[in-house]
């Protein structure tokens, strides 16, 4: 484990995380982080992120089990990841960091916190990029079946990876056109919806509230079935956190993630709930064909109303959205693990920047990402299984971590430095309290179902394990500066100590000699 250097006097204080990761370090030995992404980029960043292939595709899942409730299930959840945002976001504008929440952890809760969110959070995002260049390489086999599946997943991961490598500027500007896509289609599902359901759509008649109040209700399976849907919601608006990442890379840090975490509320409200709202309202909730991962929720509705070629478009917002996702979160992942080992949470090697950009860091996270694709192919049933369960619910311990690290943060911002305090988060602590009772209930409700209970038996024995680690990196760290403080003081008491004079030559000389 790399360790930044200290002088014996500082060694026991945890590394400045005040002071945004854009500069060199003694742990990364390299040039520091380029400055390289605009306000187009971060704006496009934070509405992109939250747009994934589970909205287009593993949602309709989520309506078969819930029904119409699925629209109050996203906006529960909804509810719950603005209220994580501006936490993250309040704590970002006022210490921006490329390690986002691990370093408000560390700083807040301790160096163990940092080290437990960071690396969960960076082993979350690689295991993510194997499974989108999995879900890719599906669409476009689809199309070029001559092609095996591992080469479009190679050509992919070489894509990003080289992307990553020459600087920050090129990611930017991949999300920015592929989150453009990405709400253009949105948009235009939206605005196509709207007309079908107002019934001014050619050839479609208004369906009125059929969908919403028929075929067993608004709550056709009872409160299972709300649950069943509120789980999947919730770990669908996982990416928001990207942006608070790549804001310490922009040109002006902290007031793009303050105007990025400020205008997410409405992107959430809009382009979950709204689409959820549509969906149900124009096709039957017990629709066979939704639950179908080939099509997806958002195919089905515009089959259904009988738009030409509708699945091969949205199989290619699709394929935008796994490829946007692959490209952020190798980022996301590389500036993690940076940050880490800058804060001497990490092997050394990792953090050394070259060229404004962590390369090493880019490397490891896109090679662990390429080893679960092939983990997929060679043991499907056992150890990509595996990998799936651990992964399962550590965007809730991510979140957690941040309410936490929010809880103590406020307060010695307002007593220490109140002008940072550019976000606020509202009704602080009371609405703090209630995001931390509501990610409990959401484990409770994990806890409860047989699925999603192994995945939180997985998660857990992750987090403890990362939680033991770090203490232990912790404990280390404070026994060597208190080793170098014990030394520093042995010296100082040396230098004190009065030294005995040596005799004199000439008194050694005129000694009488004896007979």
């Amino acid at each position: 484990m790399a360790r930044t250097s200290l002088s014996p006097e500082k060694a026991a204080a945890p590394a400045d995380a005040a002071t945004p990761v854009t500069g060199s370090s003694p742990a990364t030995g390299g040039s520091p982080l380029h400055n390289g992404l605009k306000q187009r980029h971060l704006s496009m960043i934070a509405l992109g992120g939250v747009i994934g292939a589970g909205l287009f595709v593993g949602s309709g899942a989520a309506i078969s089990a819930a029904g119409p409730s699925i629209i109050l299930a996203y906006a529960i959840s909804g509810a719950l990841v603005m209220l994580v945002m501006r936490m993250l976001g309040e704590m970002s504008a006022a210490n921006p960091a490329s390690g986002s929440f691990s370093v408000h952890a560390e700083r807040a809760i301790g160096p163990w916190a940092g080290f437990t969110a960071g690396w969960s959070f960076w082993f979350l995002l690689c295991v993510a990029v194997g499974l989108e260049g999995i879900g890719a390489a599906k669409i476009a086999h689809g199309w070029l079946p001559a092609v095996p599946e591992w080469g479009f997943v190679a050509l992919f991961m070489l894509l990003f990876c080289v992307t990553n490598l020459i600087s920050v500027k090129n990611f930017g500007e991949f999300e920015f056109w592929f989150a453009a896509l990405k709400i253009g289609a949105i948009v235009l599902f939206l605005g196509i919806g709207i007309l079908a359901i107002t019934g001014v759509l050619p050839d479609t008649e208004a369906p009125g509230l059929s969908n919403l109040t028929g075929n067993g209700g608004f709550f056709p399976n009872g409160s299972e079935g709300l649950i069943i849907g509120l789980l999947a919601s919730v770990f669908a608006y996982g990416g928001l956190e990207t942006v608070t990442i790549a804001a310490a890379e922009s040109e002006h840090p902290i007031k793009g993630v303050a105007k990025a975490v400020k205008t997410a509320m409405w992107r959430i409200a809009i382009f979950y709930v709204g689409s959820m709202a549509v969906i149900v309202t124009l096709v039957p909730w017990n629709n066979p064909a939704l639950p179908n991962p080939d099509k997806g929720s958002y195919v089905v509705t515009l089959e259904h109303l009988g738009l030409p070629a509708a699945g091969q478009i949205m199989n290619v917002v699709v394929l935008i959205a796994l490829l946007s996702a692959m490209n952020a979160n190798i980022y996301g992942a590389s500036r993690m693990a940076g940050s880490l080992v800058a804060r001497g949470q990490g092997p050394k090697a990792l953090g050394r920047i070259s060229g404004g950009v962590p390369r090493i860091a880019v490397l490891v996270s896109s090679v662990f990402g390429f080893v679960c694709v092939l983990l997929s192919y060679w043991y499907p049933e056992t150890l990509f299984a595996w990998l799936l369960n651990i992964i399962g619910a550590i965007i809730l311990v991510v979140w957690f971590f941040i309410a936490a690290a929010q809880l103590r943060m406020r307060k010695k911002l307002e007593r220490e430095a109140p002008e940072k305090l550019v976000v606020k988060m509202w009704a602080y602590p009371y609405l703090t309290w209630l995001a931390l009772a509501g990610m409990a209930t959401v484990f409770v409700l994990m806890a409860r179902e047989e699925e999603t209970r192994v995945q939180l038996y997985y998660t857990g024995g992750l987090t403890l394990a990362l939680a033991v680690i770090g203490f232990a990196l912790q404990l280390s760290r404070k026994v060597q500066a208190l080793t170098d403080k014990v030394a520093v003081l042995t010296t100082r008491v040396e230098a004190l100590e009065p030294k005995s004079e040596p005799k004199p030559e000439s008194e050694s000389e005129s000694e009488p000699e004896s007979d």
